[in-house]
């Protein structure tokens, strides 16, 4: 109709015009005209099957970037709780799509393991010779007790601040007993990162306390970038546009009076290392939304002083909060946070109560297996499948559903499918390559929302988002469900057409374990 306009002409001779052209002849495609001048196209069956047939779930990107991806992130000397979970999920689900892409992924664990809560564990230890309980469990205790001590105590607190002292100043007996009590952390970090299937690895952390011998630099490069400042004797930045409340310029604090420094110049730290000794064109940071004005102002200074440059772009990727069923913050009854630990094992032995009901025919040991990867997929599916940015209620009756939008659900497709080929003796992978001709409106259906996998993965990367992804294998399986309901496929008419609904149920099969397995969850091949 456009082009009608331009031209002075009538909009359907201009669309009959072009339909008698037949542009699209060399894909199939049925054009008709429609409307005042609409051009409706429809793909043949013919053509969907062959797109289908040539499939690939792989599609690399033109130009691989470096990304730099920061999530995670604990602190040290306290157990992982749910409100690690969003960060951790979220993150890792983006580094594996990013690779599986093509682009190059650094993932750093930027762990809290520096400041002055070290001080008060540390006296603490030694004040009450505790150095034998040095487990993540045993050192949490530990602080709030010293914590206790600090506040009241103030020749404890004194000893504590000396503490910090010495371990700034690399005294080694200080730091033999700080790397204990990181190293318990770490530990019990990378067991609930196991437990979750988490990609992150001890050679991915780099904590605060890494950066400690750079931060001189930081404020020496801010000072002869010109946009170092001393206010009330620290050392500060005043970026444009970031004011206070009453309307007084709002300073990044670099260096404290004291000579001390500050996170905001680990986090420069860190920002500078990024772009400069990792050479990333892109840095992804995952934290909730009470860190905005934090990062804003973190990349207003790094353009400022050069750690950002037009080659690097940084983002700030927030998320919402985990509520409870009654959309209040998930804690437990007595008000703490819920500890991952506790939660997963929660899960599996909800899920397990499922599949001894469902799966009565498998052996104890398959059943804890399943229930392990259901409660695991469950967990971390509720979460990626909603959009990142808004809260999200944890529901165990509906996480763990057979029915709906959820982990179990795609997992049992899943195994529907495993289970069609293993009845049948065939192998799955070697029907990925057949020919398929679509004889059934449930077919095509289920053929047009394969062939949408690589749009939907690329909407997730370029938003940041793996809900798109998440709902588009929901719908895949939906689609499927009602193929299998429709089209029998090992008693199918005649072998051609058998042959064409077994390679049909293979590539579902094949694009539900690479979404999945991309979104870092685990498919079993029995249920």
């Amino acid at each position: 109709m456009a082009i009608a306009k331009r031209v002075g002409r009538n909009p359907r001779s201009v669309a009959q015009e072009i339909v008698d052209q037949e542009p699209l002849s060399s894909l199939s495609a049925e054009l008709e005209i429609g409307g005042p001048g609409f051009i409706n196209i429809r793909l043949n069956d013919a053509f969907i099957g062959g797109a289908v047939s040539e499939l690939r779930p792989l599609e690399q990107v033109d130009q691989p970037e470096r990304i730099v991806i920061d999530y995670s992130s604990p602190n040290v000397a306290k157990e992982l709780h749910v409100g690690h979970l969003r960060s951790t999920v979220i993150g890792d689900a983006l580094a594996r799509l990013f690779e599986f892409v093509g682009h190059t992924v650094i993932r750093q664990n930027h762990v809290g393991d520096w400041g002055t809560a070290f001080g008060k564990l540390i006296a603490y230890i030694d004040k009450e010779q505790s150095a034998e309980d040095l487990t993540v469990q045993g050192i949490e205790k530990l602080y709030v007790a010293a914590n206790e001590q600090f506040e009241k105590d103030p020749i404890f607190a004194q000893i504590a601040r000396q503490e910090v002292i010495k371990l700034q100043q690399q005294d080694s007996e200080t730091l033999d007993k700080w790397n204990q009590i990181v190293q318990a952390s770490l530990d019990h970090v990378q067991q609930i990162y196991s437990m979750l299937d988490i990609s992150l690895q001890l050679s991915d952390v780099r904590g605060e306390s890494s950066y400690n011998q750079d931060l001189a630099t930081i404020v020496d490069d801010l000072d002869k970038a010109g946009i170092l400042e001393v206010s009330d004797g620290a050392k500060c930045v005043f970026a444009e546009g970031f004011l206070r409340k009453d309307g007084s310029p709002l300073p990044m604090i670099v260096q404290k009076s004291d000579g001390g420094y500050l996170y905001h110049t680990t986090d420069l730290a860190a920002l500078k290392h990024r772009s400069k000794s990792l050479h990333a064109n892109r840095i992804l940071y995952l934290t909730d939304a009470r860190q905005i004005h934090h990062f804003q102002l973190l990349f207003a200074v790094g353009k400022l002083v050069g750690y950002i440059s037009n080659d690097v772009i940084p983002e700030h990727l927030v998320f919402g909060s985990v509520l409870d069923k009654n959309s209040e913050p998930f804690r437990t009854r007595g008000g703490n946070n819920v500890l991952l630990r506790e939660l997963i094992h929660e899960g599996i032995d909800r899920a397990l109560e499922i599949v001894r009901i469902k799966s009565s025919h498998l052996s104890q040991d398959e059943q804890e297996e399943i229930a392990r990867l259901v409660a695991v997929g469950a967990i971390k599916y509720a979460d990626l499948s909603k959009n990142r940015t808004n809260d999200y209620r944890f529901d165990w009756d509906g996480m763990l559903s057979l029915d709906g939008n959820t982990a179990p659900y795609l997992q049992y497709a899943h195994a529907r499918i495993c289970s069609i080929f293993a009845r049948a003796d065939l192998d799955l992978q070697a029907h990925l390559s057949h020919e398929i001709s679509l004889q059934h409106v449930s077919e095509r259906a289920l053929a047009l929302r394969l062939l949408r996998f690589a749009e939907t993965l690329e909407q997730s990367l370029e938003e940041r988002k793996p809900h798109y992804l998440c709902n588009y294998l929901y719908e895949l399986t939906v689609h499927f469900m009602r193929f299998y309901e429709n089209c029998p496929v090992l008693k199918a008419e005649n072998a051609r057409i058998r042959e064409s609904r077994l390679s049909l149920s293979a590539k579902t099969a094949q694009i539900l374990r690479v979404g999945l397995e991309n979104l870092g969850i685990s498919l079993p091949v029995r249920m």
